[in-house]
């Protein structure tokens, strides 16, 4: 029996090739401004908090995240209680870091808190016997789904094969922030010339702290930065939270053994696209191919 199909790659939701989401740290004051300015764009980001007492009188109230994050669209995810390394920590230290923080911010906030992005130099390098995979498996433990990692100059829009260890397409400062974002922009999986294997879905992940925004003309160059990735019909705008779910749903779908059936057992709409042809199956039902 000879296979139906020969390729076959997630698509984000309506069908679309190409995603954008951001992710900035420490719950500051100029993430209000932030909020403004993502508000006037339309893109949407992931805010990553410490504990309230960590932030102190620089940090955001819970009142100023309700009102300028969580309905806004936005996530708040996990930074660490104390924004302690985990590289740098012994597994106790470690898991006390990120347990108190989730438990502050899950109460403060009245929601289910999974995201996370690594504080300081999070996993770049590690002492004190710790170790990467000791790191993730309690992260995990913890139910911790996902932890933004650094990469400034990463240059990649691949969505991650690690979500404990994600990486970021650039910073906000990275010199050749404007290179990615036209590369970004110009991929068009519909060309005649895009090769059949070479057609997954791209995501482009911005990352940095909003306080940087107020040296060099940092909010003129991050205006600019938005306005570039805003308003794309073939974009899909979305919380790292929302990327992940969406991801992790598409993995989930269930194929007959020709590829010819699929069994979406989740609760979102799932699309992707076969040899060319789009395709979306609902939840709880299976498409014929």
């Amino acid at each position: 029996m000879n296979m139906k199909y020969q390729y076959r790659f997630l698509r984000f939701p309506g069908g679309k090739a190409k995603a954008v989401t951001f992710s900035y740290d420490d719950g500051i004051r100029q993430d209000i401004r932030f909020s403004d300015l993502l508000q006037t764009y339309g893109i949407k980001c992931t805010f990553n908090l410490n504990s309230r007492k960590m932030r102190g009188e620089r940090g955001l109230t819970p009142a100023e995240v309700n009102e300028h994050i969580l309905n806004r669209g936005h996530e708040v995810a996990l930074h660490g209680s104390n924004h302690r390394a985990q590289g740098t920590l012994r597994p106790i230290e470690g898991i006390q870091d990120v347990l108190m923080n989730r438990l502050e911010l899950e109460e403060t906030y009245g929601r289910i808190i999974r995201g996370m992005a690594y504080p300081d130099c999070g996993i770049r390098f590690f002492t004190n016997n710790a170790d990467y995979e000791s790191i993730r498996n309690y992260l995990k433990e913890l139910d911790v789904a996902y932890v933004r990692t650094l990469g400034g100059d990463n240059d990649s829009f691949a969505l991650p094969q690690d979500w404990y260890a994600w990486m970021p397409t650039a910073h906000h400062n990275n010199p050749q922030i404007f290179e990615y974002i036209d590369k970004f922009l110009g991929i068009d999986v519909n060309s005649p010339q895009a090769y059949g294997a070479k057609r997954p879905a791209s995501l482009f992940y911005l990352w940095g702290h909003s306080y940087e925004f107020d040296n060099n003309n940092g909010w003129e160059h991050i205006g600019k930065i938005c306005e570039r990735l805003s308003q794309k019909e073939d974009i899909w705008y979305a919380t790292n939270m929302e990327i992940y779910d969406y991801v992790t749903a598409y993995h989930s779908l269930i194929y007959s053994a020709d590829g010819t059936r699929v069994y979406n057992p989740t609760l979102h709409e799932i699309w992707f696209d076969t040899d060319r042809k789009l395709s979306s199956v609902k939840p709880g039902k299976t498409l014929v191919l």
